[in-house]
């Protein structure tokens, strides 16, 4: 995997260095972090190697893409129950799938992230 090609990839997060340049480490794991939930950013094994904090975002955000489909799939039959309006019921189908959308662009970058954190480390 060519580093200068990760960078101009779309799904390489704009808040990460390109690979190979100063810091682009550090702002990787910074930017992972943000992805898990925040008792987890402490762990010391997590802050040492970004690569694993890395897996554990890959499994926190596919995680999340199953909890937002589940809603997705549910809501026109749960939400009625719940006594909202079907304008909010719409409203909230559309969040539901919108957040889909992004958690599956965030799943790219994550991977996009951990390929050069395992392709920086495996060139150590």
């Amino acid at each position: 995997m060519s580093l200068t090609t990760t960078r101009t990839s779309p799904d390489w997060p704009c808040q990460v260095k390109a690979p190979g340049t100063y810091d682009w480490e550090r702002s990787a794991a910074k930017w992972l972090r943000e992805l898990v939930p925040a008792r987890y950013a402490g762990y010391p094994a997590l802050i040492r190697h970004p690569v694993l904090l890395a897996r554990h975002a890959e499994i926190q955000v596919q995680h999340e893409i199953r909890v937002a489909r589940t809603a997705l799939q549910t809501a026109r039959a749960d939400l009625p129950r719940l006594g909202l309006p079907e304008s909010v019921i719409e409203h909230t189908i559309k969040l539901y799938a919108a957040e889909v959308m992004q958690l599956q662009h965030i799943a790219r970058s994550v991977r996009t992230v951990t390929q050069a954190l395992v392709a920086h480390n495996a060139s150590r």
